[in-house]
């Protein structure tokens, strides 16, 4: 039966590992003894051989490496190989025991590392554009704060303007009270200024009339006395 499907060569069987590992380890313990064990570990990193058919009698064309991806051509159940193709081109038979349908633990290792290295860069990378963005929110908060200092500043400075704009206008009316007042006094002082003139032109008419009165009288009195004393010088020469 022949289909196309991608296989990993299987690194190790767990149970295998497993049994290995405790053979090994038992192994050292009774040869070592108690005061001299040592523990060792079976290594994960082996080949096995592509040949050019399905059993051991076929030549070997090429060691494969464990977590290499195969192609998968056909299968043989009953002799337990199957028949791949590598990236490479190059076509033969495995044995199907060391397939698996996953990439071994080692490759799985390997990409989540690789994952997680970029995942703590990525992390990183987004930390500083979380710095930076809280950053720029601080010098955006700072701005605001700045901004209503700055709007309740022109407020105060608005509400001056128009108390200021208020006292102005009353001010302003004030002056033209104050206008009208000074032309009515001056009015006042106008009329007081032609009833005093007025008043002089009166009194010195008055005072001419009673100087000229006083001027008719004393001639009046030159005239009239000299008369009368001679008269009586007169009479007492008839006497």
């Amino acid at each position: 039966m022949s289909y196309s499907c991608r296989k990993q060569i299987m690194a190790s069987s767990p149970m295998k590992i497993n049994a290995i590992a405790v053979m090994v380890w038992l192994s050292s313990a009774l040869a070592a003894g108690p005061a001299d064990a040592e523990t060792a570990w079976v290594s994960d990193q082996f080949e096995i051989t592509l040949r050019t058919g399905p059993s051991t009698s076929n030549a070997i064309h090429l060691m494969v490496r464990s977590g290499t991806e195969l192609e998968i051509i056909a299968q043989d159940p009953d002799k337990g190989y199957t028949q791949v193709r590598t990236g490479g081109g190059t076509e033969g038979w495995v044995l199907s025991r060391y397939l698996m349908d996953e990439a071994p633990a080692r490759e799985q290792l390997a990409t989540l590392t690789a994952e997680l290295t970029n995942a703590t860069t990525r992390g990183s990378t987004l930390n500083s554009q979380l710095g930076a963005i809280r950053s720029e929110y601080d010098d955006a908060t700072q701005r605001i704060t700045n901004l209503e200092r700055d709007k309740s500043r022109l407020e105060r400075d608005l509400a001056d303007i128009r108390r200021t704009s208020a006292n102005v206008v009353a001010i302003d009316e004030q002056n033209k009270d104050f206008r009208l007042q000074l032309a009515a006094a001056e009015i006042q002082v106008a009329t007081l200024e032609q009833e005093n003139r007025e008043l002089m032109s009166q009194t010195a008419r008055s005072w001419f009339m009673a100087g000229a009165l006083v001027l008719t009288v004393g001639f009046v009195f030159g005239i009239w006395l000299p008369r009368i004393r001679w008269q009586r010088r007169s009479g007492y020469d008839r006497l």
